[in-house]
């Protein structure tokens, strides 16, 4: 690398340090005190990633007073962006008469009653904690009504961090488990080529013991692999022939591809759906969704009885949030806006690629981008990619080393954070200069990287 390509990285790396010295004062404690430094893998950047201070709408500014346009969105559970008043002042209130009571409250019941209202198959509701703890319960509740051992998953979905699902989604594509993992546990899970329904026909029929197949139904990693409409119609009449429970995991895609998620959108139905991020209304907080047959098994009348704890279940500082954004959500076109949003930055962000001759390629549905990087340079077109022509083989293929970060770091460096995939979720109070400053920084950071010899 020449001396102008050393001074071009070095120029994108020492703005970053220059205008974030706290952030890294403080990320150098952390080591100290998280492994990595870190509390959630995706928040891990080289040199160190930034602290935020506070928030509001779609903007966040850190401990040293940088303003971002936000794509993080909170690991995608703020659709109505940071702080919705609306949202901040049902909090409030619910803080000033008891943040746990121990006991049933009336907030669960309205937020409950609200996600039948809202998702098709919500025919009965279970809270849990998180969307780890929502797949998780919805694995054991097929296993149970089944009496089968196994689960399908599709290879490069996530479904949390539970031993049934820790492995196959970034690595260890063979089965093999991850660290931790039994491997008694990695043996009762099939992983399936998504979008291929004969295989996944195939591997259902020579494995006579599957309880459950989980998808996500918008493609692995909320649409960085997507899966086809027409596939999940057949997965549906596949499961259905084989009495094997449907789990749709709409952890991200609940109440965010539309009010009813991506099963209303897409008008196929599981038997049973996970959810959490939106559902809780930023605040901590999932369920478990489905045929009341399915989750009565977590009754006291049923026999033998699933057991079901967690002591956050239905918070309700959580419900509260979660009531006042699954209202506004049902009431208002937030959904409509959020995905409207995505789809002129994608078009924005394509025609920068285009404009710049990078070989890269900004696609994604409902309110979400996703960057290609295209290692391999391949001739790629967003229309194969939206058809499922192309697998997690090839779109969640690693980047070049220290690209993805250097991609980060200069678009925190002109104002804008992406997630670390690269991409990210939009919201419904993005507005047109959050556009244009996303399109700008998006520029200019290629012009960095190219100047670096980061990219062609």
């Amino acid at each position: 690398m020449g001396a102008a390509n050393c001074s071009a990285v070095e120029e994108i790396v020492s703005r970053f340090k220059a205008m974030t010295p706290t952030s890294a004062r403080l990320a150098s404690t952390a080591r100290g005190v998280f492994p990595g430094g870190v509390t959630h893998d995706s928040r891990y950047l080289e040199p160190y990633p930034i602290y935020v201070e506070r928030a509001a709408g779609a903007h966040k500014w850190d401990v040293d007073g940088n303003e971002y346009v936000d794509y993080t969105g909170g690991h995608g559970a703020l659709l109505l962006g940071h702080n919705y008043p609306p949202v901040v002042e049902a909090v409030r209130k619910q803080l000033e008469r008891g943040t746990h009571f121990g006991a049933s409250h009336e907030l669960e019941l309205r937020w409950g009653a609200l996600v039948q209202q809202l998702v098709p198959s919500a025919e009965r509701v279970r809270f849990t904690s998180s969307g780890t703890e929502a797949t998780l319960l919805a694995l054991r509740i097929a296993r149970a009504a089944t009496g089968r051992s196994k689960i399908m998953r599709f290879l490069g979905h996530f479904h949390g961090w539970h031993d049934h699902v820790a492995f196959g989604y970034s690595s260890n594509f063979e089965g093999q488990p991850t660290p931790g993992v039994l491997d008694e546990v990695a043996r009762q899970v099939v992983l399936a080529p998504a979008g291929d329904l004969a295989e996944t026909e195939r591997l259902l029929d020579s494995h006579g013991d599957v309880a459950a197949v989980i998808i996500e139904p918008t493609g692995a990693s909320w649409g960085q692999v997507p899966t086809t409409p027409d596939f999940l119609a057949a997965l549906r009449k596949a499961c259905t022939a084989r009495g094997v429970v449907l789990i749709f995991d709409e952890v991200i895609s609940g109440f965010r591809c539309s009010p009813g998620g991506a099963q209303a959108h897409f008008g196929v139905t599981p038997d049973l759906t996970t959810l959490a991020k939106i559902l809780a209304g930023g605040l901590p907080g999932g369920a478990v969704a489905g045929k009341q047959e399915l989750l009565d098994q977590l009754s006291f009348g049923a026999k033998p009885k699933i057991p079901h704890h967690g002591t956050f279940n239905a918070n309700p500082l959580s419900a509260a949030a979660g009531i006042a954004t699954l209202e506004l959500i049902r009431s208002t076109d937030a959904c409509q806006r959020a995905n409207d949003y995505a789809a002129r930055l994608r078009a924005e962000l394509q025609r920068v690629v285009a404009e710049e001759g990078v070989g890269w390629v900004v696609y994604g549905t409902f309110s979400g981008f996703h960057i290609f990087t295209n290692p391999e340079r391949r001739s790629i077109t967003v229309a194969e990619i939206e058809a499922g022509l192309h697998d997690f083989r090839v779109l969640k293929a690693p980047a070049a080393t220290g690209l993805l970060a250097k991609l980060r770091i200069g678009m925190m460096t002109h104002g804008v954070e992406i997630f670390s995939w690269p991409g990210g979720p939009t919201s419904a109070v993005h507005s047109d200069a959050d556009l244009e400053r996303t399109s700008e920084a998006f520029r200019l950071t290629l012009r960095a990287l190219r100047a670096e010899s980061a990219i062609e």
